[in-house]
Parts: structure tokens; sequence; C-alpha cells
């Protein structure tokens, strides 16, 4: 029997509409490595964030763009919980990155070009012999043009604050669903109008609005558009 070509699914969107969570049941699915692109973004504002390059939404970018090669960033499989976590410069920062900090400023930074440049050219690399699912605003638009599914998701914002409040519920952490909810809508407004690599949907991608899905039912649709495309292949 033939064996079966390990191809790049790239799945962007919107802010806190379930990208991660929906890219890791579809690595998990299929026995894929996921990468989250997002978190790359975000380890590289906690860096600057720490150094004091990045505060208030406003990057002093001649600094960022300085210490970008003291920056390194890995991902591994915790052993113990089987999750996903990434490294930056070897610490394991998963709970750093979802902090109020580093959302505020995340825009801000991701929009500086040679962070892009950095970051686009490591997730390159990472996914260069296929078998991957990364999730993002840009994937299949500039990192990954010619990836074989493209998935483009959105939810309704309201939806998206309901999720994200929960999420940083239950790590603990404080939060207010208007400020989230507030905080989801400027994201989106400068994903949506930056001059570098703005969030859009590839011409090729599969559109989802997953407002009243839940991943179960999110994974009935892809299993059914992943055998439809394999067997275009």
């Amino acid at each position: 029997m033939k064996k079966r070509k390990k191809i790049i699914i790239t799945v962007d969107g919107y802010s806190s509409c379930g990208k991660s969570t929906f890219a890791k049941a579809i690595a998990a699915d299929l026995g894929y490595l996921y990468i989250d692109s997002g978190a790359m973004y975000r380890a590289v504002t906690l860096y600057c964030h720490r150094q004091g390059y990045v505060s208030g939404g406003v990057a002093d970018i001649p600094a960022i763009i300085s210490v970008l090669p003291e920056i390194r960033i890995t991902f591994r499989i915790n052993p113990d919980t089987g999750f996903n976590e990434t490294l930056l410069n070897g610490e394991q920062v998963e709970m750093e990155l979802r902090d109020r900090a580093v959302s505020d400023n995340v825009s801000a930074v991701s929009t500086i070009a040679e962070v892009r440049k950095k970051l686009v050219e490591l997730q390159r690399a990472i996914g260069a012999r296929g078998g991957i699912v990364m999730d993002g605003r840009d994937i299949g638009t500039v990192v990954f043009p010619h990836a074989e599914l493209k998935i483009f998701m959105t939810a309704s914002s309201a939806v998206r604050a309901k999720r994200r409040y929960m999420e940083l519920v239950e790590k603990g952490l404080q939060a207010d669903i208007a400020a989230v909810e507030k905080n989801i809508n400027e994201r989106d407004r400068i994903d949506s109008s930056r001059e570098i690599s703005p969030l859009k949907k590839a011409d090729d991608a599969v559109f989802l609005d997953n407002s009243d899905m839940t991943v179960g039912e999110q994974m009935v649709w892809f299993r059914k558009l992943f055998k439809q495309k394999m067997n275009e292949g």
C-alpha cells in the first residue's frame, strides 16, 4: 500500500476563535506536529516586555530589533501532561504567555517587519517536511501560501470573549469579560489593518464559523474536509 503523503495544514483566523484548540485536535487526530505560531509572537512580546521595550501598546522598535538575535523559541511535549509547551530561551513560559501584559502588547510587537521575518523563517524551517498543523493569522497567506489544506476560522466577538474569559479563569488569572471583549475587538482592528501581513482569508482557504460548534462538531466537519482533500490528491 502506498504511504500517504503528510501535508501542511494551516488554520488562520481571528483572535480567541479557538484556532489553537482546533489545530491541536487536528494534529492529535492525524498524528501531525502542532506548531502554535501565536505563542511564538507572544514569546517575543514577553521577552521585550521584560526588558522594558514594550508597554501600554507602545513598542521601542529599534530596541526590539536589536535584541531579536537573543531570542530563542522552541517547543516540546510535556511527558507528564502530553501537552505542547513553549520555551523562551529554555524557560517554559506557557502561563506567562497568556498574561494581560502580553495580550495588550503582542499586536504592537507582531507588526514589526523584522519580528515577522524572523518568525516566518523559523516557522518555514519547522514545517519544511510537512506533517504539521500550524495556526495563526497569516500562515496560509504568507508563511505557507502553497499549503495543501487551509482553514480560516471566525466566531462572534461575544462568543470569543466568553471563551477567552473562561480560559483565563480556569488558569487562575483575574479577568473582566468587558475588558476581554474590548481587547479582542482592538486586536481584530489592528490585525486586519496592519500594512505587513494583515489578517485575511486566503483565496483557497475553507471558511469555518464555529460560533455554535463544539470541538467535537468541528472535528466531524474537518474529517469530512480532510478526506475530500486527500482523495483529490
